[in-house]
């Protein structure tokens, strides 16, 4: 099984979506799980993991993991060069390295050109940039590649972000 997370925060809450599929071409979700949480961290630049990952791993303990394979996030796993870790490198992290964790990006660092390959998908002239961590990053930019979808972002992604932002608690 595969696991891409999303949080859309509002009104010191946060609302996290987990879109579960099986294989990198599923167009639907196998199941979709949700969770919004009060009291949320306020965001600290360079340091956004501190908001969002306890909010991850909240929702997380609704699945057996170890049924899953890989996780997606939106965002990077890796922030730069030097190889400070992002929200899912900490991730990865929190989760005993035992998963694989992608970054799947909207829109670069300057600072961060050896840890993220730019990733063009359908007539998109604008790149997501991909990361990772316990996987080969040269593969997770092919399985994020061979996604579902004609567009920039992936079927699931896009699936992930409407339900991510739709204000039904």
């Amino acid at each position: 099984m595969i696991l891409t997370f999303d949080t859309y925060y509002f009104d010191n809450k946060a609302k996290t979506v987990c879109v579960s599929f099986e294989n990198w071409s599923d167009n639907i979700p196998a199941q979709i799980y949700s969770e919004t949480i009060e009291g949320i961290a306020d965001y600290e630049p360079g340091a956004f993991y501190k908001r969002e990952l306890p909010c991850i791993l909240s929702l997380i303990k609704q699945i057996d993991l170890n049924q899953v394979n890989y996780i997606i996030v939106d965002s990077f796993v890796v922030l730069n060069d030097n190889g400070k870790l992002g929200l899912g490198g900490h991730l990865f992290e929190a989760l005993n390295k035992k998963i694989p964790i992608i970054g799947v990006a909207k829109s670069g660092f300057h600072e961060n050109k050896k840890n993220v390959k730019e990733l063009l998908r359908g007539d998109s002239k604008k790149p997501l940039y991909i990361s990772a961590i316990g996987v080969d990053l040269e593969n997770a930019h092919e399985m994020i590649k061979s996604m579902h979808g004609n567009y920039r972002m992936p079927t699931l992604l896009q699936i992930l972000d409407t339900k991510t932002k739709e204000r039904k608690i």
